[in-house]
């Protein structure tokens, strides 16, 4: 019974991070970095996981230390996916 649940606890974590890795790296512009409320805004293209056109938009992050990484003005590269029901940047890095 152990080894089932390890082997089933792998699998699960091995999907969550294939599910991430094949996420697109989106384009965008910071807009606004909003540390107390865990939140970025960003001018982004177009996000075909989400089909979502290009526009500018308010995202939760996963993790805030990502907002100690950019600041308004700064050309970006992100991945978002709906997470608990809310568009979350789950990456995020300068843009070359």
């Amino acid at each position: 019974m152990k080894k089932v649940l390890t082997a089933l606890s792998t699998l699960v974590l091995a999907a969550a991070a294939f599910a991430q890795a094949a996420l697109p790296q989106v384009e965008g512009e910071v807009r606004k970095v909003d540390t107390d409320a865990k939140k970025i805004t960003l001018r982004h293209g177009d996000i075909p996981n989400l089909e979502m056109t290009g526009m500018t938009m308010v995202f939760r992050v996963s993790d805030p230390a990502l907002l100690a990484k950019v600041k308004a003005g700064d050309k970006v590269k992100f991945t978002v996916d709906k997470v608990d029901g809310a568009l979350t940047v789950l990456s995020i890095t300068p843009a070359n």
